[in-house]
């Protein structure tokens, strides 16, 4: 079992910047990736980025490319997710998950874990 705590989320004006943590506990070793999702009212959960727990390889969305960087510092076992140049589109709740396995990382279906979700609104 893994336990995803998410935390950073909160109000801010379009353009500013926001830092989002992830801790995890329990079984750790076992992490293959860590992954940030997103939900926004109305719509479907939404692949943000991912990044290996060991190699520090990473993926991102194309909508966020450029605007927001993954990373982790495993000595915490903790992943953060630093958004900047943020754009009303990108209100959402955010979900942090960790896959045990090496699927497809931008597929929810991928993960087993997953946070309860901390929410970012983005005011214009």
């Amino acid at each position: 079992q893994v336990q995803l705590v998410e935390s950073g989320g909160g109000l801010v004006q379009a353009g500013g910047s926001l830092r989002l943590s992830c801790a995890a506990s329990g079984r750790t070793f076992n992490i293959y990736t860590m992954g940030w999702f997103r939900r926004a009212p109305g719509k479907e959960r939404e692949f943000v980025a991912a990044i290996s727990w060991s190699g520090g390889n990473t993926l991102y969305a194309d909508p966020v490319k450029g605007r927001f960087t993954i990373s982790r510092d495993n000595a915490k076992n903790t992943v953060y997710l630093q958004m900047n140049s943020l754009k009303p589109e990108d209100t959402a709740v955010y979900y942090c998950a960790a896959a045990y396995g090496s699927g497809y990382w931008a597929q929810y279906t991928s993960y087993d874990y997953w946070g309860q979700g901390t929410r970012v609104t983005v005011s214009s």
